[in-house]
């Protein structure tokens, strides 16, 4: 049975969550893969390489491509991109409905908030800033701190464990903590991690992210309330709705 409040942090990813820039790192890839020859249309990016980090994208773009990268190369790549796409955010960018209200509305509540996503710690830092949420989110792990990007649940576990440290040592069991996700491999990682996942398609059909626990459509009128409904929930069903 679970305790009246299940949910102890939430954790969110970034791309195709808290912003809409899976355009925008698309934009960014194509700036510097084209002139390599290895430009591809954006349904190729969604099919095969959304939810990547920057590096597991490069390195599969040219294993795909049957070419070899070397590190500096990679390196050289990845700046490319990072300047590429920060020069195009500088435009301008958007959230989905009810991810900056959800947010905002958590933190006033004073759960305990984190990103984790496969994009470097400067661009997420620069979303949260132009969205007006960097004060809201105590943990923030990103593509400079892990070895392993999503499916792997590497992301994640670091994610728990620096909660954890902002806890004080007050116990943080992973099925309390909700992930906020929107590509199969997020919500896969986050499985692996033991978090209860929310799935959202933003990015990719509800049929598709069936793994995760429960499924939105948006997170438009999420608030902590529900959050908690879902959880008791699901864990109350032997037949998971989706929502």
């Amino acid at each position: 049975m679970l305790p009246s409040n299940p949910l102890k942090a939430v954790v969110f990813d970034c791309d195709g969550i808290l912003v809409d820039s899976e355009p925008l790192h698309y934009q960014a890839f194509q700036q510097v893969l084209a002139p390599l020859g290895l430009g591809h249309d954006y349904h190729r990016y969604v099919d095969r390489y959304i939810g990547f980090d920057d590096r597991d994208a490069f390195t599969e773009v040219f294993r795909d491509a049957g070419r070899s990268i070397e590190p500096r190369q990679l390196e050289e790549l990845m700046a490319a991109k990072n300047k590429a796409l920060l020069a195009i955010v500088s435009q301008g960018i958007s959230s989905f409905p009810g991810v900056v209200q959800l947010v905002r509305h958590l933190s006033a509540r004073g759960v305990p908030l984190a990103v984790s996503s496969g994009s470097l710690r400067i661009e997420i830092e620069y979303f949260l800033k132009a969205l007006g949420l960097q004060d809201c989110f105590s943990v923030i792990v990103s593509a400079d701190d892990v070895m392993h990007s999503k499916p792997d649940p590497e992301s994640y576990l670091a994610a728990l464990r620096k909660l954890q440290e902002r806890l004080l040592g007050e116990p943080l069991e992973a099925a309390t903590v909700v992930a906020i996700e929107d590509t199969p491999a997020g919500i896969q990682s986050a499985r692996a991690a033991g978090l209860f996942t929310v799935g959202v398609s933003h990015s990719f059909a509800a049929d598709l992210l069936r793994e995760a626990d429960v499924v939105l459509d948006t997170l438009e009128h999420m608030n902590l309330t529900r959050l908690v409904e879902l959880m008791q929930s699901i864990h109350s069903s032997d037949n998971p709705p989706a929502f």
